[in-house]
């Protein structure tokens, strides 16, 4: 379902999960500058998989493909992170990924232009489909 947030406060995209959708009307009265990029990045996991699973875990929106952890979005004062759980396995001939652990990677979002700017939907895909 569609919501017009700025009407009547409801997420752009609504969750089937309440926890995730009480935690978007927070996002965007604590940080309304960052709601809008947030809601571009939810879309963009579910334009690749529109079954992914959403929740609130680790203190952000975490997405799940068949019970497998593969991602989300945490939201900071300075940025946004997004983060993917298999991130060290993808293909990043921009080196626009950061981190240095086995698994993991993240992106660093500091306004909407950075989600076309960094690719992130290719990162996404990857992520999807691993």
């Amino acid at each position: 379902m569609w919501f017009s947030h700025r009407a009547n406060r409801e997420p752009a995209m609504q969750s089937l999960n309440i926890k995730v959708n009480e935690f978007l009307i927070d996002i965007q009265s604590t940080f309304p500058n960052k709601f809008e990029t947030v809601e571009e990045i939810r879309q963009l996991f579910f334009k690749e998989n529109p079954e992914i699973d959403e929740e609130i875990k680790y203190g952000g929106i975490a997405f799940n493909v068949s019970g497998q952890l593969i991602g989300g979005i945490f939201v900071y004062k300075q940025h946004i992170s997004i983060e993917f759980s298999h991130g060290a396995q993808f293909t990043d001939s921009n080196d626009f990924l950061e981190g240095k652990g086995k698994l993991r990677r993240h992106l660093k979002i500091f306004d909407i232009s950075d989600v076309k700017n960094k690719k992130i939907n290719s990162y996404i895909k990857q992520s999807v489909n691993n």
